[in-house]
């Protein structure tokens, strides 16, 4: 399919009405079209994978087609420039977090850039560093306890930080790996009670959240 084609597929979809409820959601509405995450994959499936037409969705600024450009991009396709042009256009939690765990989390510059960005100062590429996180730990099986267990110090560092975007990732990042498997989640309680500690009004409620639902997944003592 063209770019005119998938833009009039992705339009044809489009609900005003889901623009103004999105704002309950802290989701800017401006630069929206309406198009629901179902949808925004049904015409990724019509489109197909196409990296050329990927940079020219993700160009429009449309927040939609922007998504749907990281569901028509492949990993293997993606370089460390386009990596860092696209951080930097991030202005959403959504198209974040969808960018991070379909496609960049994915490619062999993950790991690189979450060490780059988790201490950058601009909001969204800081939250891109722990949402990277979050789609290594989830989608991929093959990667080793001690890769994933080499993310908490970054996620423990960053645990002061306290604008809303960027401690709810970490956050995110944090569960996501205790929940992994049994191995992994004593570690990520044992970070859990260090960031407790921190002097930070962050940190404390990262703890306590990730630890409440952490401490639920341990096994119960037999009598």
């Amino acid at each position: 399919m063209t770019y005119e084609e998938v833009m009039s597929e992705l339009r044809s979809r489009s609900d005003p009405a889901r623009v103004v409820s999105m704002a309950r959601y802290a989701v800017p509405t401006e630069g929206r079209i309406g198009v629901s995450m179902p949808s925004i994959r049904k015409v990724g499936r019509l489109a197909g994978k196409d990296h050329e037409l990927a940079a020219q969705l993700w160009k429009s600024g449309i927040h939609e087609a922007m998504i749907l450009a990281s569901i028509v991009d492949r990993s293997k396709w993606v370089d460390e420039p386009q990596m860092d042009r696209w951080a930097a256009d991030f202005d959403s939690w959504d198209v974040c977090d969808q960018v991070c765990m379909g496609l960049f989390s994915a490619t062999p510059f993950a790991d690189k850039k979450i060490s780059e960005w988790a201490v950058r100062p601009e909001e969204y590429v800081k939250r891109a560093a722990f949402a990277m996180i979050a789609g290594v730990v989830v989608h991929d099986k093959r990667a080793s306890d001690e890769r994933i267990a080499g993310y908490l110090p970054i996620i423990s560092a960053a645990a002061g930080d306290e604008r809303n975007f960027v401690k709810k990732a970490v956050n995110w990042a944090l569960r996501q790996i205790g929940k992994r498997n049994a191995s992994l989640l004593p570690q990520a309680i044992a970070v859990a009670e260090e960031i407790a500690l921190q002097d930070s009004r962050s940190a404390r409620w990262i703890a306590s959240d990730a630890l409440r639902e952490l401490h639920a997944r341990q096994p119960k003592a037999q009598d």
